[in-house]
């Protein structure tokens, strides 16, 4: 599939140059600007180019760890599903990343405190 990769860059500049942070804590998951990517990692859909990301680690009002969410029940060691809002939802947690907040649009929910532990709990399974 062809990538539009300079509609993208057009949508970055302005999230760069023109957006606000919004204020948004661990746990939280947001509708977030993740743009087009090379290969495999994931992209954003849409004309904003977004994707549900589950806000894992805030290291200051900047930037989180972010780890993008797919509507697609996947299996094994990286990934983990969970129920939010009353649907199946599948953290790709081999897609961790580091996220500015720039890019965060809107939140949609809040992950359970403990599907957020079992997401910390399989993360470090797997990067140890």
């Amino acid at each position: 599939m062809k990538k539009d990769f300079q509609t993208w860059n057009k949508k970055k500049e302005l999230l760069h140059n023109e957006k606000a942070r919004p204020f948004f804590s661990e746990g939280e998951v947001w509708f977030c600007a993740l743009g087009l990517n090379v290969g495999f990692e994931q992209d954003g859909r849409g004309q904003s180019f977004l994707r549900p990301v589950i806000i894992l680690k805030k290291f200051n009002k900047e930037v989180f760890w972010g780890i993008p969410l797919t509507k697609r029940k996947k299996k094994g060691l990286y990934y983990f599903s969970f129920k939010l809002k009353d649907k199946t939802s599948t953290a790709i947690l081999s897609q961790v990343r580091l996220i500015d907040g720039k890019r965060l649009h809107y939140r949609i929910a809040k992950v359970s405190s403990n599907d957020l532990q079992e997401i910390r709990k399989r993360l470090m399974q797997f990067l140890t």
